[in-house]
């Protein structure tokens, strides 16, 4: 497939736009039934849950970029037409990925045996695989890619 024939991208400002959308509402939905659950200390967890929202946040533009682009190329769809069944392996796949970058960090931060630092990252995780594909599906919906000038 030529590179005209390539479906048009999100631009870097979309892209932006929604990796700190995302971050900012995953950090208010998923932090207080962290620190509730987890025991440690509130502080402690909120510093935690910022510091993993960094990681996340650069995970998050890197994959979706890539995604977005490998889908594009195999499909010559635009990512905010992408079917359920794909959309859950796009969710499932981000946090996979991310989990297996976040456990070392929850590990050292909180001072947990490996078995409790993984129970808690797969918690987490858990819970933002249903975030994203919630958040990715609305975020489409709200901000569909179009295409620029001259396409």
């Amino acid at each position: 497939m030529s590179a005209s024939h390539s479906p048009v991208q999100r631009s870097f400002t979309d892209r932006l736009r929604q990796v700190a959308l995302f971050e900012i509402g995953g950090l208010l939905l998923i932090t207080p039934p962290y620190i509730w659950l987890s025991g440690q200390p509130s502080g402690d967890s909120f510093v935690l849950m910022a510091i993993l929202a960094v990681i996340a946040a650069i995970w998050n533009g890197s994959f979706n970029t890539a995604f977005d682009w490998l889908e594009g190329r195999l499909t010559g769809r635009t990512a905010d037409r992408r079917p359920w069944r794909l959309r859950a392996i796009h969710a499932i796949g981000f946090e996979g990925g991310l989990f297996m970058i976040t456990l070392p960090v929850v590990m050292l931060w909180t001072g947990m045996d490996w078995l409790t630092a993984l129970a808690a990252d797969i918690s987490i995780a858990l819970a933002y695989v249903v975030y994203a594909f919630g958040f990715n599906l609305a975020y489409d919906r709200v901000f569909p890619i179009v295409a620029g000038p001259g396409r």
